[in-house]
């Protein structure tokens, strides 16, 4: 196993600070996590502090070890800088494609609730609403928060229950949040099967070893499949951002082969 090299060091540093202090200050979460650019919970600054925030100790266990075994022999070849920006370049495009993922949902769950004509700004106010007891979302106090909105444009003479869900549906939807470096991590798995595509790797339940070149297309294959599933490889159930996971990945195998396009020309990253 290669010695672990400085700036991997010091993202594990940070994530797991980032980790311990989430445990410590629970609002801390709220306040770094990715929030959906609609919800009155975002903040620019979630776009990159959400890479740092992980959901529990399986989640940053799996993604602190990956960050050691493939990152460090990035950094070994690349250096430092190139690393950092291939890293949080990787996060940015796992980000945005899963935001892109989440509003096309969302408009999608929306169209249920068009019957009602509700402006943007009466939308964003009834999306907005809070209807959790702290551990579940509740219909009860959703439809309670919603009616005297929609009372105030003459809409809740429209309400039934098709509609109604839609909203409480895109609501949940609208307050999910992002959290992890595993669409960095995708990025730099991707990174290492372009430069070791005959390196072995292996699950810790796939005990037989699988060259990198197939390993990794076939773990975003099966994440992706479990995705469109509901469920996940690492981490169990749902709420994972499996689309994260492939923009991380996306954004890592182009800019490899952007690379490695003009490694010989004057664009090449030296």
């Amino acid at each position: 196993m290669m010695p672990i090299t400085p700036t991997v060091k010091q993202l594990l540093i940070i994530n797991i600070l980032f980790f311990v202090g989430s445990l410590a200050v629970p609002q801390a979460t709220e306040l770094l996590a990715l929030h959906n650019p609609q919800s009155d919970n975002f903040r620019i600054w979630q776009i990159i502090t959400h890479m740092f925030m992980h959901g529990g100790p399986a989640h940053i266990f799996f993604n602190m070890f990956a960050l050691y075994s493939f990152g460090s022999s990035l950094e070994h070849f690349w250096g430092g800088t190139k690393f950092l920006f291939f890293y949080i370049s990787c996060g940015l495009g796992a980000a945005l494609l899963q935001l892109g993922i989440n509003y096309y949902e969302l408009q999608q769950g929306l169209q249920m609730a068009s019957d009602l004509g509700l402006s943007q700004e009466t939308l964003h106010q009834v999306l907005n609403v809070q209807f959790s007891d702290g551990t579940m979302y509740r219909g009860d106090l959703f439809e309670n928060a919603v009616k005297p909105i929609l009372e105030q444009t003459d809409s809740w003479s429209k309400v039934n229950y098709d509609n109604l869900k839609a909203l409480f549906d895109s609501a949940i939807k609208l307050d999910y949040k992002m959290v992890g470096a595993s669409g960095a991590i995708y990025g730099l798995l991707v990174a290492f099967a372009f430069m070791f595509p005959n390196a072995e790797l292996a699950l810790m339940f796939i005990p037989i070893p699988i060259k990198a070149k197939y390993f990794v297309p076939g773990l975003l294959l099966i994440d992706l499949f479990l995705g469109l599933k509901g469920n996940s490889i690492f981490g169990g159930g749902t709420g994972i951002a499996h689309f994260a996971h492939i923009g991380g990945g996306l954004v890592g195998f182009l800019m490899m082969w952007y690379w490695k396009k003009n490694s010989f020309n004057d664009r090449r990253w030296n």
